[in-house]
């Protein structure tokens, strides 16, 4: 019981200082997920219903190397799709704004990390925790916020690769559009910009540049040259 506590203590004091103070009058839903197994160990994600975004990912939990300090948090401030936005924003109200308990109790299940979804506005802040969750609405939204953070996670090793690894690129490509095809990444605008450069590039891997061409063709609205 006292780890439990000291572990949602933690999480409650990541989430304020990670994030902004929010303008209550603007309704807001936030994703937090800790999972010490996972790289990057948290994720939060907060979204306005303006579709103004804020993701941060961090490893708290994790020792820096010897000699070394520890990795700063990353942050991506961006704007999120009117259509997943306005779909978060539904979820969480069939979800009766997050108000309620909706952690799977039958039998244990395996970890997927401690998620912590919100929904603030004028007139409430109701906040929730679970490992996992039979309740359809807050299935699909962690499953859409999952998606948003494996965009950005994922678009920061291509950048890397693409920096100091191009031959890597390829499986990189390979691996995300797999997981494209299994509805595993969201908001794939978000790094349109850096596929749109390496399709373009012809010093990468003719097969990497296709790769990224075909991510860029779910975004109709992106110019592939």
């Amino acid at each position: 019981m006292r780890h439990s506590g000291a572990l949602f203590l933690f999480l409650a004091l990541a989430v304020a200082t990670a994030l902004p103070q929010q303008n209550s009058s603007v309704p807001t839903v936030t994703y937090d997920r800790f999972w010490e197994a996972a790289t990057p160990q948290n994720i939060t994600l907060t979204l306005e219903s303006t579709g103004k975004a804020r993701y941060v990912s961090r490893n708290p939990k994790r020792p820096a190397p010897k000699g070394e300090d520890a990795d700063p948090d990353y942050v991506l401030e961006f704007t999120m799709s009117p259509e997943n936005s306005d779909r978060l924003f539904h979820l969480a109200k069939e979800a009766n704004y997050f108000d309620g308990s909706f952690d799977y109790s039958k039998h244990r299940v395996a970890s997927t990390g401690l998620k912590t979804v919100t929904y603030a506005d004028a007139a409430r802040h109701s906040q929730t925790q679970y490992n996992w969750s039979e309740n359809k609405s807050i299935e699909q939204f962690t499953r859409l916020m999952e998606g948003v953070a494996n965009t950005i996670e994922h678009g920061r090793k291509l950048q890397f690769k693409y920096r100091f690894d191009k031959l890597g690129l390829e499986a990189e490509l390979k691996g995300m559009e797999e997981m494209a095809q299994r509805e595993e990444l969201a908001e794939i605008q978000i790094i349109a910009p850096l596929l749109q450069k390496m399709a373009d590039d012809t010093s990468v891997l003719h097969i990497a540049r296709q790769r990224a061409r075909r991510l860029l063709g779910s975004l109709p609205q992106v110019k592939i040259q």
